[in-house]
């Protein structure tokens, strides 16, 4: 290598937290790039990719979870009614309604743009992504449970709990299985996998 060819090195005290900002990155990365090309009202509707209608996998997807979350709740409760394709209504008026914005397709996306670029073997990425992605659905039927449960009597929570609190968890929960696999999964530098 000639002296003009140096590796960059990140600075000394940042390197520690070299895996950290490479998750910021392609997590703001992938988030952008789905806020710059995916098309769609958050109310419902068709969504469009580069202007191809992809809408589609949005509203099968949007049907099922609104199936299963209807399947969970009436577990609980005889309140609690299913109307196709993507509604569940309660006795007393109050309802929810499954969006695309709810069949976490992004968050799953965002993983897949977090594991690609994360370090480690591809022999093991290929079953722990998928196994980040059972675990968004998991967590996407809870959340969406949940949320239904505190609109039913408290409707005037949705969008603090919609919004803030069951969205950070969601990300909380991705960083969480990102640190499993950076901390336990990973290939340490002179360890072979």
């Amino acid at each position: 290598m000639t002296p003009n060819h140096r590796k960059y090195r990140l600075p000394a005290a940042v390197e520690p937290y070299t895996d950290v900002l490479l998750f910021v990155v392609c997590l703001l990365a992938a988030h952008f790039f789905w806020k710059l090309t995916i098309d769609a009202d958050e109310q419902g509707g068709p969504v469009f990719w580069f202007g191809l209608n992809i809408s589609l996998p949005f509203d099968l997807l949007s049907e099922h979870i609104a199936r299963t979350t209807y399947r969970l709740l009436s577990l609980t409760r005889d309140t609690v009614h299913y109307l196709p394709p993507d509604l569940i209504r309660f006795d007393n008026g109050h309802s929810v309604r499954i969006v695309w914005s709810c069949t976490a397709l992004k968050q799953s996306f965002i993983w897949l743009v977090i594991m690609l670029f994360a370090r480690g073997s591809w022999k093991r990425k290929l079953w722990f992504i998928p196994l980040g992605w059972l675990a968004i659905y998991v967590f996407n039927i809870l959340r969406i449970t949940l949320i239904a449960m505190i609109v039913e009597p408290r409707p005037d929570l949705f969008d603090l709990m919609h919004a803030y609190v069951f969205k950070y968890l969601f990300y909380g929960m991705l960083f969480l299985l990102w640190v499993w696999w950076v901390e336990r999964l990973a290939d340490r530098k002179g360890q072979k996998v």
